[in-house]
């Protein structure tokens, strides 16, 4: 059997009361848990409500005038998710999609645990949105039947009205003529009737994205925008490594030729994260980044200061060959029986490289200490778990913090660990005036949280007549949970250590294998060398180019077709059968967009010479939140230079109900260009100790010129809504080496695939 991962520690909401009343000259709504030993135990509702007096997670109001505002407690970064969060509430209440406004809140420990990543806002938010959705509707009705003279049962709630027959009052209405005080218990709410898929009128259909408007005109005010008055500017100089690293000697003098230059700090972090960090301070930015360039730092660095890429692959290949090494992860049936009794053995190794984030906004923060707090200004997916760091840097209490949260221009992972909030802090902490730390592309690409590069190994077993009998798999890397948030890791199925459910997501697949083991290993080269980060997709990300990869080299050695035999193991029984409401279906709904893709992509039509088709699947993020994905890749390759190009991607999708078409459909385009990108364009080095290429020039992602003609299906559904953010990243890098083996005959197991990696291939057949 697989570890189930529950997530017990996760963010999603809890079910808590939930109170409708009125407020002044608004009717405001809202989760929260009355303290009963407390003062506001005596109180009513509506005094309970306009005093904060409870501790909501999500809350909306509608006013006088019927404008509804609902405030987003996630991080936009590009995905719409306060329109797809708005809808979901819009349309259980009866809404009028243009009376809706959102509000992205700062963060307060009042809204619950604040991290946006993992596609998880919507599929952990609908549920609580839909119910607090309909027991706004339900009030309403109760509140407008009264008025109009009726019972409830004989009214709805429909474009922000409450109608009966031929009559209707608008919710701004009722609000203005009623008094309202109600409250309903989380058992209350579970029975609340949340509307079928075929009465919503919002989610599923066409409709504006409620940020796009300021994006456009420039209102939009991300982190980099802030500007306060008296602030001075900063740009840090990021040590040889990250861990170890101490300042020796500073020499500044010939920065001081620099107008506006006012000095350097040593910053000394009492959270540790920061180790041998100087900042440099200027009276502008233009200033901090000419001075930081002539600022000399001398180190003594830290102990990986000489390691390399190879380094770290090469003790990945030491631990996936060791069975001794690492935890179980799935174990099933008899491997070493399979591979002893087997008529044929295969065995693999696959590698990637390192990978940054490359987000289009460096990282940066601003920090003022103003009235007794330290005021944080930043865009960040996390601030619930960089507020203790924060802290324990400056010496100061939690709620003497407030961070104060804008746009994000870009995320992917990066911002999930807001460290580089702590040098702009520390600064500020170090001069006494507000500071913009803003970090130059080099600066952010050397501090950035990479993915890990990644060894995997495998074995599969194979009878006479070609079926596949046993499958063994060993992956390892640099594990961001265990030095971000390690109280997320998870026990592992032999009880022998803990494991990082998101660098082991996707081993868990959903195919049907008679013996199967996994055994995931931490690459403690890695763990010691850099902080390794969540990446859109994460360990799916990486995992799915060994295992999509490996199972077309398994389908080759049997003489399959690579569709059919993937769709031979999708037959839903025993744990793959799924369960509701995320995973109902099971496999067979892979299987179903497996067969779909079939036709969508023209699967098996002749090509032309180098010209081949390769396919893959992915269920997204997690094994707890499937998304269902095949994808088909099309490419062509140059004998003469290596290079492939991909001609067209077809993928169909399953992720239940979209709450956002336009939104869904964003990020699916953007996600499977990224995989484009991590499969031809991308990949780093790391050399003494840092990656060695840290902007556009070196790094190289996917350019205009190279995007391929791109067929994106959903399949329609009435199922939970699943993520969306990351899973169309997946598949795409293992149905394009899949491709390139179609075409050529030349198998690649390391990503990024490079030309001199197809000639040297080519030249070997030859």
């Amino acid at each position: 059997m697989a570890i189930t991962q529950e997530h017990e520690q996760s963010p999603g909401m809890t079910r808590r009361s939930f109170m409708v009343g009125t407020v002044g000259a608004s009717l405001m709504m809202a989760f929260g848990v009355f303290p009963k030993t407390s003062k506001a135990a005596a109180t009513s509702t509506n005094e309970a409500l306009a005093a904060r007096q409870f501790a909501p997670t999500i809350w909306f109001e509608i006013d006088a005038q019927g404008r509804i505002l609902v405030n987003i407690a996630k991080a936009e970064m590009g995905q719409h998710v306060g329109t797809a969060l708005a809808r979901i509430v819009a349309d259980e209440l009866g809404a009028n999609w243009d009376d809706i406004h959102i509000k992205y809140v700062d963060f307060n420990p009042k809204w619950g645990f604040m991290i946006t990543g993992g596609s998880w806002s919507v599929f952990k938010s609908f549920t609580s949105l839909s119910q607090a959705g309909a027991a706004g509707r339900l009030t309403l009705i109760e509140a407008g039947a009264r008025l109009l003279g009726t019972q409830p049962d004989q009214c709805h709630a429909r474009d922000s009205k409450v109608i009966h027959g031929d009559q209707s009052l608008t919710f701004a209405e009722i609000i203005r003529r009623s008094k309202i005080s109600r409250t309903f218990s989380d058992k209350e709410l579970s029975a609340l009737p949340v509307k079928p898929f075929q009465q919503r009128h919002l989610i599923g259909k066409e409709s504006r994205a409620l940020d796009i408007p300021a994006k456009t005109n420039g209102t939009a005010q991300y982190g980099i925008d802030v500007d306060i008055p008296g602030m001075v500017y900063a740009r840090p100089i990021v040590p040889p490594t990250r861990y170890g690293s101490s300042v020796t000697t500073v020499d500044d003098s010939k920065a001081k030729t620099i107008p506006g230059y006012i000095g350097f700090k040593v910053l000394k972090d009492a959270s540790d994260i920061l180790q041998g960090w100087v900042a440099v301070v200027a009276e502008n930015y233009f200033g901090a980044i000419q001075a930081a360039e002539l600022v000399k730092v001398s180190y003594t660095p830290g102990p990986t200061a000489n390691i390399k890429e190879s380094d770290i692959q090469d003790e990945g290949e030491r631990l996936t060959k060791d069975r001794a090494a690492g935890v179980l992860f799935v174990d099933e049936g008899d491997v070493e029986r399979s591979l002893a009794n087997a008529a044929t053995t295969l065995e693999a190794r696959y590698r990637t490289s390192s990978v940054l984030h490359f987000h289009l906004e460096p990282v940066n923060a601003t920090a003022e200490f103003k009235d007794g707090k330290w005021h944080i200004h930043t865009g960040c997916q996390s601030p619930t778990i960089m507020l203790p760091h924060i802290a324990k840097a400056l010496g100061v209490k939690e709620e003497t913090i407030e961070i104060h949260q804008y746009y994000l221009g870009g995320g992917f992972g990066r911002r999930l660990y807001g460290d580089y909030i702590i040098p702009a802090a520390l600064t500020a902490q170090a001069v006494g005036k507000p500071v913009k730390m803003i970090f130059m592309r080099p600066d952010d690409s050397r501090f950035d949280c990479i993915r890990s590069p990644s060894v995997q190994q495998f074995h599969a077993s194979l009878d006479s007549t070609g079926r596949l009998t046993g499958f063994e798999h060993a992956a390892t890397a640099g594990w961001p949970t265990l030095s971000m948030m390690p109280g997320f890791l998870i026990e592992s199925l032999d009880k022998k250590g803990k494991i990082d459910p998101f660098s082991s997501s996707g081993a868990d697949h959903w195919y049907t294998m008679p013996n199967q083991r996994v055994r995931m290993v931490n690459n403690d080269l890695a763990q010691r060398s850099f902080l390794p980060g969540y990446l859109r997709a994460v360990g799916p990300g990486w995992i799915a180019w060994g295992l999509e990869s490996f199972l077309d080299e398994i389908a080759v050695a049997a003489h399959k077709d690579p569709l059919e035999f993937r769709l031979g193991m999708l037959d839903g029984k025993g744990k793959n059968a799924g369960k509701s409401p995320e995973s109902v279906g099971g496999a067979t709904r892979l299987a179903n967009v497996l067969r779909k893709l079939k036709t969508q992509s023209g699967w098996g039509k002749p090509l032309p010479a180098d010209e081949g088709m390769g396919v893959a699947t992915a269920f997204g993020q997690e094994r707890t939140m499937p998304t269902w994905i095949a994808c088909a890749a099309h490419v062509h390759v140059n004998r003469t230079t290596g290079k492939v190009t991909v001609k067209k991607l077809s993928i169909t999708l399953d992720c239940g109900t979209i709450v956002h078409p336009d939104g869904a459909m964003a990020q699916v385009e953007g996600s499977t260009l990224w995989g484009v990108s991590l499969a031809l364009h991308e990949g780093n080095r790391i050399e003494n100790g840092h990656v060695s290429m840290d902007n556009l020039h070196t790094y190289t992602p996917l350019r205009m010129a190279d995007v391929p003609e791109l067929d994106i299906q959903f399949v329609e559904s009435e199922e939970f809504p699943v993520g969306l953010g990351e899973p169309g990243v997946i598949a795409v890098a293992p149905a394009i080496g899949n491709a390139i083996y179609a075409a050529v005959g030349v198998r690649l197991r390391d990503l990024p695939i490079r030309p001199d990696a197809i000639l040297d291939g080519l030249k070997r057949k030859s």
